[in-house]
């Protein structure tokens, strides 16, 4: 579990993919302190376990699934990733709870400076944008943001100076691929919500029953 609170940026320092994994390793600083194997560092939002440390790095494999649902793959020598460790009970939860279980990739479809913020508009899929609600909370490559506005195909978010500085996410190029990680309330709730309409469907019992068979 993490806060969506940027600790650190780090930098790919390489990317091995075979036909059934990935290996990424990270050179990273910050999050490594107190770290051990076996540890959680979400990268680009994504909750990732330690396997290998050195001096300076850490290296995580990435299974099959992940690759898939994340823009991971995409990823290179060089490029920059958010990273966060684990929250730790007694932590202060400065974000809002983030799994970093990605439910898919958005796209950068336009920015704009208003003042000291940067309006992002992210694009996504019907199956992403149902859980992003104004004022709600979403995680965007594991950064802790609000939701401002929201259309039917997209949602914007205004993004503070010292996010700008911190994460990777205003330095992204228009069409540039985003994790998207929707608050995990909205999504219980909808799994609730539809085994509550396919139980009252099941069950024929209700007032009108109960009349035509002279209970009421």
């Amino acid at each position: 579990m993490f806060t969506g609170l940027i600790e650190e940026i780090g930098t790919v320092a390489s990317l091995d993919v075979g036909s059934s994994h990935a290996k990424i390793a990270v050179k990273a600083r910050k999050v490594l302190e107190g770290t051990r194997i076996g540890d959680s560092i979400s990268t680009n939002g994504v909750c990732l376990t330690v396997v290998h440390m050195e001096s300076g790095l850490f290296v995580v494999d990435v299974m099959p699934e992940t690759m898939r649902r994340s823009n991971l793959g995409g990823l290179g020598a060089g490029s920059p990733v958010n990273l966060e460790r684990a929250l730790r009970l007694g932590d202060r939860l400065g974000g809002h709870l983030v799994s970093g279980h990605i439910d898919g990739v958005g796209k950068v479809l336009s920015r704009k400076d208003e003042g000291n913020a940067i309006w992002v508009e992210i694009g996504a899929d019907p199956s992403i944008m149902r859980y992003v609600i104004e004022k709600g909370s979403v995680a965007l490559d594991g950064t802790s943001l609000t939701v401002a506005d929201t259309g039917m195909e997209s949602f914007r978010v205004s993004i503070i100076p010292l996010t700008q500085q911190h994460t990777t996410l205003t330095s992204k190029a228009l069409g540039a691929p985003v994790n998207v990680e929707c608050d995990m309330f909205g999504k219980y709730l909808d799994r609730f919500m539809l085994f509550e309409e396919k139980a009252e469907k099941k069950n024929p019992i209700d007032l009108q029953f109960l009349k035509d068979n002279g209970f009421a």
